[in-house]
Formats: C-alpha cells, structure tokens, sequence
C-alpha cells in the first residue's frame, strides 16, 4: 500500500501562498473541503490533489467567476467553463471595460480641466454654456458653512434624487443679499447635472441659459477675501469698457474638501458682461 501525503491546513496554506481564512471560506462553500478530518483533533487534512484543485479555483476566479459558478463547474464532469460560460464572461468582461474605458476618459477630462484651471491667466474672458442644475437655496451663517452644507445636506440629496454630474464638474455660488452683510448669507448653490430631476423639498433642478460673454477670475485664498478679487475684476471692467449684466457666479475649485491651508484654495468669479 503506498504512502498518501496529507498535508496540514497551515503547511497547505503556506505552501499555496492562501490564507487558512480562505480555505476555512472555501470549506464553507463546499467548494474545497478538506481530504480529512481528524474525529479527534479536529485536524484538517489535505491531499496533493488539492493542490491542483486550489489551483484551478484561483484561475476560475482571476478569470471573473464566482464562487458559486466554480463551484457548479467542479461538480460537473468537464470541471472547466463551457462555451456558452465562456461567451457569458467575455461579454460581462467586455462590458466592464467599457465602463472603464469611459471612467478613465472622464478622469482625463477632469485630470486636463484642472490642469487648464491653474494654467488659466488671472483674467479671462468666456462664454458660459447653457446647462441645467441642482439648486439649493439657504441662508446660512457665513462662507464656512459652505462646505458642510455641501457634505451633509445637499451631497446626499443629489445621491438619492439619482443626480448624474458630468466631468469635470462645475458648481458654484449666487449671493442673493442685496447689500453685504457677513453672517445670514442668502447663497443658492448649483452643480451642473446631466438632465432634469424631480423636485424635492432641498433640491430644485433648473435650466440656466448661456451667458454669451463673462470675465473670469482666479481667486487664490479664503473668501473672506474675495472683496479684493471683486476691486480688481470691477477696475478690469471699467478699465476696458466692460458692463455688468448679470449676477456674478463664484465657482469653487479647491477649498476645505481637498485643501487644509485656505492660503491655496482657488476660486474662479465668473461676471456676465457685455
């Protein structure tokens, strides 16, 4: 009679680079129980033909198969997929690099937006696209309430309502104080959406037309300092002969999200002229 090699749950284990937290997973899953099990000791036990059984699982699954498809294709007779699984799998793969493909396009828009936002001169002059937001108007306390406002209120809702954003992204601020006061600040804030939604009681969706002309400028640091980008963009105007048009938009690129010093958030203001 010859000898059958039995091999410990930790030796396998370490032998076959898993942890014995898998393997205790896969004894679960009936997918790979151990060739023996001392009545005694409860020690587990396994065989050099487990070896390549494991190492069929692991395959299976780098492949994209679930547990629980693997485990359907061991108890079968062929122990690999069919052609129909096979088939299945290329165009659930196919399908998620498609996803990937446009997630990582987005990024790049992003990456290059960004990159053109720090590039950007101190003035610019552009035209404002037509586009359609979710807006929600509150007086708060002041500038720094911006951004829980964001992270706890208005984040959330968008999510729930099923908001779709498109990359790169573009929010920003309208002061509806009629004079300047520094605490009770009527702000609207709108993020750019990709279409219409149903309204809710924090969430209203409109269309804003396109603002065919607006000076842009870059703000670097708190917004307690912004009156001094507004003295400069107002003597911008005069100087070249500009008119206000509209309210003025504050779009927010970095600030307390992403960045701790308020010495490096950037701003963009955004006056509609003619």
């Amino acid at each position: 009679m010859s000898y059958k090699t039995k091999l410990k749950i930790g030796e396998f284990s370490r032998l076959m680079q898993v942890t014995v937290k898998t393997l205790r997973h896969y004894e679960q899953k009936e997918l790979l129980l151990p060739d023996e099990v001392d009545e005694w000791t409860g020690y587990r036990y396994y065989s050099i033909d487990q070896m390549q059984k494991l190492q069929t699982i692991r395959d299976l699954q780098q492949l994209g198969f679930s547990l629980d498809e693997i485990k359907e294709m061991l108890e079968g007779d062929s122990h690999v997929p069919s052609i129909r699984q096979l088939t299945e799998k290329i165009k659930e793969t196919e399908m998620q690099l498609n996803q990937l493909i446009a997630r990582r396009n987005r990024l790049l828009d992003w990456r290059n937006a960004r990159k053109q936002m720090k590039k950007m001169e101190k003035f610019s002059i552009q035209s404002l696209p037509e586009i359609i937001v979710a807006s929600h108007r509150e007086v708060i306390p002041d500038f720094a309430a911006i951004g829980p406002m964001c992270v706890e209120k208005i984040g959330p809702e968008m999510q729930r309502l099923g908001c779709k954003c498109p990359a790169p992204g573009y929010c920003f601020t309208i002061e509806h104080n009629k004079e300047y006061t520094p605490t009770d600040i009527d702000l609207e804030y709108c993020e750019q959406v990709e279409e219409m939604g149903t309204d809710s009681s924090i969430i209203q969706f409109k269309r804003l037309p396109e603002v065919p002309k607006a000076l842009c400028m870059k703000h670097v640091g708190p917004y307690e300092r912004f009156y001094e980008s507004f003295t400069e963009a107002f003597r911008y105007i005069d100087e070249h002969g500009y008119k206000v048009v509209g309210p003025h938009r504050t779009c927010y690129i970095d600030g307390v999200w992403n960045q701790e010093d308020p010495e490096k958030w950037l701003s963009v203001i955004q006056i509609p002229i003619e």
